[in-house]
């Protein structure tokens, strides 16, 4: 008869599971920190790229400076003189999908000069065509923006009158905040 050894394996213990645990989590989040802080400058410069493209497409101007805006339009995120044209508003009224972040502008004369739609979360395919340029157009040369359920003359998106209110409350506070600035 021979003699055989047998070897049973080494369970881990709580400690050596916890402390395992623990040096995968600080990995991770050394790597997400790093990641996060080569991405946060790109993005940001984009951000404000689409946010300059938007103004452009709505108001086109020489100049667009920041205006302080202390009024009482809750959408109202931010607002600027475009040169003698007027102003361009950014806003955040709620659609479907969460806030949208829409910029107006508005004429000296108090008209709507475009619409356009820097972010949103609305479903693709029917909240998401407020992005279209057939929608969107519906609001030029408009002082007060309503949908036809509502009595007005802004034809809804099939299938999204939540998001297509919400553009037309965002086109109403911007043009109230800028007529309010003169």
């Amino acid at each position: 008869m021979s003699d055989t050894v047998v070897m049973k394996k080494k369970e881990a213990g709580p400690a050596q599971l916890v402390i395992t645990l623990f040096a995968i989590s600080a990995i991770c989040a050394v790597l997400l920190g790093l990641v996060n802080s080569i991405t946060s400058g790109p993005i940001q410069a984009a951000k404000e790229a689409k946010t300059k493209a938007a103004m452009e497409a709505v108001l086109p101007a020489d100049s667009y400076d920041k205006v302080e805006y202390t009024g009482g339009e809750a959408l109202v995120t931010a607002v600027y003189k475009a040169g003698d044209a007027g102003y361009v508003v950014q806003v955040a009224p709620s659609g479907f999908g969460g806030n949208l972040d829409v910029m107006v502008g508005v004429n000296t004369d108090g008209t709507c000069s475009g619409v356009s739609i820097i972010s949103h979360a609305e479903t693709s395919g029917l909240g998401a065509n407020a992005t279209k340029e057939d929608f969107r157009n519906q609001f030029v040369g408009k002082s007060n923006a309503a949908v036809t359920k509502d009595g007005g003359d802004i034809a809804a998106l099939t299938g999204a009158t939540i998001t297509s209110r919400a553009i037309c409350n965002g086109v109403n506070a911007a043009i109230a905040a800028a007529g309010s600035l003169g």
